[in-house]
């Protein structure tokens, strides 16, 4: 797992390992991810995998619970995922298809959290 830590977020993508085997390399990444979450519970977070091409719904929906977890603490929880049918996702997970995507929505959400949404 790569981390990359901005001002107002941290981006989480796959090393280049885990993009050789994407759906095993999945549940490797959240494995690590449940391992260190605790480096980033406090971050805006962007799960980045665009790298790849297939992605299922179940593996998605492996990131909801957290999702739920980090939301209830005020901080934004986004999954960048390219062609993927969103409309398929629960609500309270967030997914959109670009980074640029999720860069503004997090900051969209500080705003809102900001002026006390």
């Amino acid at each position: 797992m790569l981390i990359e830590k901005q001002s107002s977020y941290t981006i989480l993508k796959l090393s280049e390992d885990q993009k050789k085997n994407e759906s095993e390399n999945i549940l490797e990444f959240h494995k690590n991810f449940n391992e260190k979450y605790h480096n980033f519970k406090n971050d805006n977070l962007i799960l980045d995998f665009s790298s790849l091409n297939n992605m299922e719904l179940e593996e998605i929906l492996l990131f909801s619970q957290k999702s739920k977890t980090h939301k209830k603490e005020n901080k934004s929880f986004v999954i960048v995922c390219k062609e993927l049918d969103y409309s398929t996702l629960p609500s309270e997970l967030i997914t959109v298809p670009t980074l640029g995507e999720a860069k503004d929505l997090i900051e969209i959400e500080d705003i809102e959290r900001d002026l006390g949404f």
